[in-house]
């Protein structure tokens, strides 16, 4: 038994939601497609060692393995940045653990990754 046509009048409607329906999938492929190529890095532990250095642990996580550059926070009971440094990840593994000494101008109470940045 055939499917009977559309009502008149309704074409422009099965356009509409055709074309939405093709820019939904556009914008789930993109997304997947970005979040698999995404660089990110998790605290894994930190310890305050005194009132002018912290420790802090972390897993950086990358898809390609390249080079990366990533700076890290120590943090006062305010959240106000006491304390930074750069850590220069080398190429090599998709997941490595890092370790780096904070020097704090004040007592920290926490250590935060604040970025990584894929290096050329």
């Amino acid at each position: 038994m055939p499917l009977p046509p559309p009502a008149p009048g309704t074409t422009r409607w099965w356009v509409v939601g055709g074309v939405g329906i093709a820019a939904a999938v556009a914008v789930i492929v993109w997304f997947g497609l970005a979040s698999a190529n995404a660089l990110g890095a998790d605290v894994t532990d930190y310890k305050v060692v005194s009132d002018s250095e912290m420790t802090l642990g972390y897993d950086v996580h990358r898809p390609d393995g390249a080079a990366v550059r990533c700076t890290v926070e120590a943090q006062d009971v305010r959240h106000g940045r006491v304390g930074t440094v750069t850590d220069l990840v080398p190429a090599g593994a998709r997941s490595v653990h890092r370790e780096v000494v904070v020097r704090t101008s004040a007592r920290a109470v926490t250590g935060v990754v604040a970025s990584c940045v894929r290096l050329p």
